[in-house]
């Protein structure tokens, strides 16, 4: 090869050099191909989880081309709006990487099947989010319940403390009178192993309330029995249980003062009324006395 020869090829090179100095990484940027699911879609951007189980991100933009491959060779194509690109779909993305290597896509292709598969998907998914949200909605509604249950507890709690205070100043003070005369008297029966007061009895212990409040310095004194069956500590909690009833039905309904009750007492399986084994005998001691007593002092004896 002559000198003149040389000097052509190495002018050539020269302008290719020169050329791709100049040239934007965009314009040298090779095309590339990847298929995959979509991950994630927000807005114009899209993340793909590739077979090999790596993401990539891929820009949509104005000039991206959406299309459904159809036929059975899959060569006719469909044109297709964006909003076809939902999670879950199988794609194929052409496109070129950017300098931050975001696929910024050419084209995004898709089979129709795989665009149903997608949607059947979506529509699965979109159903278990509405359970799960209802669910954590009744979960809410659970939680705020429990909150009220809870604060109505407590103060159910104090209110018990402070009857109990004030029952105990009533001991306090009525304790050192012991001559009472007894002015009124109810008895309350109960099932075995019951501590329900029966309706029956509520008129009853509502007139021996309103008569007691006629009486000067009146005093009410409530004791809780319990039949012989079963074990001695269950029966006296049965005892106290049934005491505690009647007492709440002349406080609350009866209207007694606090300072007029005496302490209720839990007699447990002591003073049975009778001895014998029969139904009847021991129905007989499951009960409650209430008395309206007045000491003798006080009605000037």
């Amino acid at each position: 090869m002559d000198r003149f020869g040389l000097s052509t090829i190495a002018f050539v090179a020269a302008v290719w050099l020169v050329a791709l100095t100049f040239l934007s990484p965009t314009m040298v940027a090779q095309s590339a191909k990847v298929e995959g699911l979509i991950k994630a879609r927000s807005g114009d951007t899209m993340t793909l989880q590739t077979s090999n189980a790596t993401s990539v991100t891929v820009l949509l933009t104005d000039d991206t081309k959406v299309g459904q491959v159809q036929g059975v060779l899959k060569a006719r194509r469909k044109d297709m709006s964006m909003a076809a690109l939902i999670p879950g779909l199988a794609v194929k993305v052409e496109g070129t990487y950017n300098d931050q290597s975001e696929l910024v896509a050419k084209s995004v292709s898709f089979k129709g099947n795989d665009l149903q598969r997608a949607e059947s998907i979506q529509a699965g998914l979109h159903e278990t989010n509405m359970e799960t949200q209802k669910n954590k909605e009744e979960l809410e509604r659970q939680n705020v319940a429990l909150q009220q249950q809870q604060a109505q507890l407590m103060e159910h709690q104090q209110n018990i403390a402070a009857n109990k205070a004030a029952i105990d100043a009533a001991v306090a003070r009525f304790g050192q009178l012991d001559d009472y005369y007894i002015l009124d008297e109810v008895t309350v029966y109960f099932a075995n192993g019951k501590v329900r007061v029966e309706p029956r009895y509520v008129p009853q212990l509502l007139a021996l309330a309103d008569k007691a409040k006629t009486v000067d310095g009146y005093v009410i004194e409530v004791k809780g029995y319990a039949s012989a069956v079963g074990s001695t500590e269950l029966n006296q909690q049965l005892s106290e249980d049934r005491a505690d009833e009647v007492t709440n039905i002349l406080i609350q309904q009866g209207h007694i003062p606090l300072t007029r009750m005496l302490a209720p007492g839990a007699m447990g399986e002591s003073h049975q009324v009778s001895n014998a084994k029969t139904e009847q005998a021991q129905a007989e001691n499951r009960r409650v006395v209430v008395r309206v007593l007045q000491n003798k002092a006080i009605a000037g004896v």
